[in-house]
């Protein structure tokens, strides 16, 4: 299995004129995005929850959650985002993929567009 890395633009939502871009980890595993603590302050993004977490490892963490708007070659959507603690890199989940209308292919580890349905 490889990694897929992929450069996105973060802001706090879609009419935000503050943004950075990143580099996100692509994990289709990961339900929900991580951006770190520091850059979340910087776009004025404030957390509204906290939810325990399981890593794959097995390790119990809890981290503080907000919402933020992901943006990739023109497309965005907005997801909930964990506030990074120090030490956390950028990584993009499931959720922030389907709001972008991405899928990753786990043979080329590239995104493409998500077939839609509707049932």
């Amino acid at each position: 299995m490889g990694i897929t890395v992929k450069r996105l633009i973060f802001k706090e939502h879609r009419k935000s004129e503050k943004s950075v871009e990143l580099d996100f980890l692509i994990d289709s595993g990961a339900v929900y995005s991580l951006v770190p603590g520091k850059i979340m302050d910087e776009l004025g993004i404030e957390t509204y929850r906290t939810i325990d977490f399981s890593l794959a490892d097995g390790t119990k963490i809890t981290r503080r959650v907000g919402s933020g708007y992901f943006e990739y070659n023109g497309e965005g959507g907005p997801a909930p985002v964990i506030y990074g603690e120090e030490g956390d890199e950028p990584l993009l989940g499931v959720t922030a993929l389907e709001s972008l209308g991405l899928v990753l292919n786990p043979f080329t580890r590239e995104l493409h567009p998500m077939r839609m349905l509707m049932v």
